[in-house]
């Protein structure tokens, strides 16, 4: 421990009072738009939602509830490359537990992880079998929650997996499994491809693929495929205003966001609606309590612009670099309302792709929206690599 950055210090969550204070005097003075009638969530995020959703955060919510609950589990921060990562570190009782490092995307948060890393850690507690215990490490992406902003250009997903392989042999792990969605998901496949003796076998419940004639994506897709396809086109259409915004131009986003709670909201909670197996809903699959668990963190820790910074840094024009080939064992479990699904066939070039498991129910925030689904999966795949 003698060169200063490589030190890990614990963290607690523990929020000035007068920060939660001016957010709910902020909430208090909101500014509202007008919505047209009968218009629902059609022009974005629906008016009497949201007002719903700010009067609870407002008067109901209990943040110190949150701490309390993201406290039990043991976290830490050290510095990578001169920017510091917040992760926690939820070690097994079971002696033989293998390593996990498990990673969100946006607009999520380590929020996501809090009903599974019980289960994954502790399997016969929660009527599981000993033998499918990991450690769990679940970082907070640098520019995001507890890790707070970035402060340099370019730390795109590259840089982000390079710290992330370098925080694992930190920790002293030298081989170990990830498991990732979204941001997490791209992170996991660099590492994954970057670092094959370390890296034993790869979950994803988001896998990125484009098709291998750029000119004539449909050529080869079986029906499935071609379903995957239309949906693809349809969320092009609809549903990526938001990253075509956050890869230009996050800075000009940022000022509203940065100021407004409630602006921050409906910017978070339209991608919670959209991208969840709600039927329209969205607290079908989410209460309000974790709602607002996940954007609080933007909001108290100051990281939304720098979070949508990533979009700028990996997706912004002429910046988009292809993910090299995996060649180790990798499994997609592909949830029904996941937002992004290329088609298999798009996949399987650029992964040793070993299980493709289609998923009852479910969406983009796997792991918050079907914890006991997601537990499953993670378990059964990886069980087949533990000897590894």
């Amino acid at each position: 421990m003698g060169d200063h950055s490589a030190v890990i210090e614990p963290f607690r969550v523990i929020v000035a009072e007068d920060d939660i204070a001016d957010l709910r005097q902020r909430l208090e003075r909101t500014r509202w738009p007008d919505q047209l009638p009968g218009t629902e969530w059609d022009y974005g995020t629906n008016l009497t939602y949201l007002r719903e959703l700010c009067d609870y955060w407002k008067d109901q919510y209990d943040w110190r509830g949150f701490e309390r609950r993201l406290n039990v589990f043991p976290q830490y921060v050290t510095v990578i490359a001169a920017q510091r990562v917040h992760f926690i570190h939820a070690r097994s009782p079971v002696p033989d537990a293998k390593p996990l490092i498990i990673s969100h995307g946006w607009p999520g948060s380590v929020v996501e992880f809090l009903e599974v890393i019980g289960p994954l850690i502790d399997p016969a507690a929660h009527g599981g079998d000993p033998a499918d215990a990991f450690h769990v490490i679940a970082p907070s992406l640098p520019g995001f929650g507890f890790s707070g902003p970035t402060h340099e250009r370019g730390f795109t997903t590259r840089r982000i997996a390079a710290a992330f392989a370098q925080l694992m042999e930190r920790l002293g792990y030298q081989r170990y499994f990830i498991q990732g969605g979204d941001w997490g998901a791209m992170i996991g496949t660099i590492m994954a491809a970057e670092h094959p003796a370390r890296v034993i076998a790869l979950h994803l419940n988001l896998i990125m693929a484009n098709p291998p004639d750029p000119q004539n994506p449909a050529a080869g897709l079986d029906a499935d495929g071609l379903a995957d396809l239309a949906r693809s086109e349809h969320v092009q259409a609809h549903e990526m205003a938001y990253q075509l915004l956050q890869a230009t131009k996050p800075q000009t986003l940022a000022y509203g966001l940065m100021d407004s709670p409630a602006g921050l909201a409906g910017w978070i909670v339209e991608k919670f609606r959209a991208w969840s197996d709600c039927g329209g809903d969205v607290e079908r699959s989410f209460t309000k309590d974790q709602l607002l668990d996940n954007i609080g963190i933007y909001w108290l820790t100051g990281t939304i612009n720098s979070s949508a910074r990533l979009y700028y840094e990996d997706l912004g024009p002429g910046r988009f670099q292809p993910f090299p080939r995996v060649a180790v064992p990798t499994a997609h479990a592909r949830y029904p309302a996941e937002h992004y699904r290329p088609p298999r066939e798009w996949a399987e070039p650029g992964f040793n792709l070993v299980r493709w498991n289609k998923m009852p129910r479910g969406g983009h925030f796997a792991a918050m929206e079907e914890p006991e689904l997601f537990v499953a999966d993670v378990r059964d795949f990886f069980r087949g690599y533990r000897s590894d």
